[in-house]
């Protein structure tokens, strides 16, 4: 059902400290940060040549990264991305075999314009897992 990893999302106190980072000590190329209200996150992607690294900031009160980062307050892998081809059939496999789709359980519009969902770290090894349609 999975493809490739898309993505490794890691939740940050302050976005533009941690593209520099990633942009002026590490010399990797970083996108400008987007707003995404749906999401209750800020976002900037860190693109690499097999993968992205995406950091989470968060925008506004109820952000679901808050807990997380109340929790981890210099920060950390939130979660990890995987490909699909058809999300609509993932979905229902995954529910078939048990598995929680957070969320109202129908997908979203994510941070590259294409329908994610996220599942449950308690049915995967505790990692919480977004999949992304292809």
């Amino acid at each position: 059902m999975i493809g490739k990893l898309n993505h490794v999302a890691i939740a940050v106190n302050d976005i533009t400290a941690a593209a520099s980072v990633y942009r002026d000590t590490l010399g990797a190329t970083v996108t400008e940060a987007i707003d995404l209200p749906e999401h209750g996150v800020t976002t900037v992607f860190i693109e690499l040549p097999n993968t992205k690294i995406e950091l989470l900031q968060m925008l506004g009160e109820g952000s679901p990264i808050e807990r997380f980062i109340e929790k981890n307050p210099a920060g950390g892998i939130h979660h990890i991305c995987y490909e699909v081809d058809d999300i609509a059939q993932a979905i229902s496999k995954l529910k078939s075999d048990g598995a929680t789709v957070l969320g109202d359980g129908e997908p979203k519009i994510g941070a590259h314009g294409k329908p994610v969902i996220f599942l449950h770290p308690k049915d995967f090894c505790g990692t919480l897992i977004e999949l992304e349609q292809v």
